[in-house]
């Protein structure tokens, strides 16, 4: 018997999982990473620009993510706004890896909204504080179910998000500035990455404020779609 074997946890451990398309298995979740300032029309809407030196990132933690089809309006908000983005899902352990052995850790995307309280986000940003409150309140991750594709570098395709059936967002995955191995291979750099991580890699133009009942729809060409509903 291991060490690990004979430990009593003080309370059970929370594991929570994420659906895949045509697959009755449950994908665990691991940490959540997101990419700022990847596409050059957002940055520059939000007054900045890309850094061509280094990616930026911050975390959300995983109660962050959901896939409920009706998501309650978060609380402490007055400018609540989407963000459209491809999200990818690991499989594998790396750590200080290249871009080119990238791919071999990815095991699918998904469609995914980064919601943001935008208010609290640009108090955070003028006093140089944490973005969490934020970016990581409960639900503010809806992801649609993950598109099995092991090993596979998805470089391109349409990515779209509408509200109320009106289009906000509409971009192609080339417009990324960091592209999905080069974002892989730089957090990989700084931290081990594990099986079950995540990784947003950004959000285009188009951004904007969302209310109660808005019904929002987000799809990304050969991954799927997304759609929920912000309920009061």
């Amino acid at each position: 018997m291991t060490e690990q074997s004979k430990s009593r946890f003080v309370f059970k451990p929370i594991v929570r999982g994420i659906a895949i398309k045509g697959s009755e298995e449950l994908f665990p979740i691991g940490k959540v990473y997101c990419v700022g300032k990847n596409y050059a029309d957002h940055a520059k809407e939000m007054g900045g620009s890309v850094d061509k030196d280094q990616p930026f990132f911050f975390s959300k933690p995983p109660q962050a993510i959901t896939q409920l089809a009706k998501i309650p309006f978060p609380t402490q908000t007055e400018n609540l706004h989407h963000e459209v983005e491809l999200v990818v899902f690991l499989k594998s352990e790396c750590s200080n890896i290249s871009p080119s052995k990238a791919s071999q850790h990815i095991f699918g995307y998904a469609v995914g909204v980064d919601l943001t309280k935008r208010d609290l986000q640009d108090i955070a940003k003028k006093t140089g504080r944490p973005w969490e409150l934020s970016k990581g309140f409960d639900n503010s991750a809806p992801i649609s179910k993950i598109h099995k594709k092991e090993g596979q570098l998805i470089e391109h395709g349409e990515i779209s998000l509408k509200v109320n059936g009106e289009v906000k967002q509409s971009s192609n995955l080339l417009n990324m500035s960091w592209k999905v191995n080069e974002l892989i291979s730089w957090l990989s750099k700084f931290i081990t990455l594990k099986p079950g991580d995540i990784i947003f890699t950004g959000t285009p133009a188009g951004v904007s404020k969302l209310n109660q009942n808005d019904e929002i729809e987000a799809e990304i060409e050969n991954i799927g779609s997304l759609s929920f509903k912000l309920i009061g």
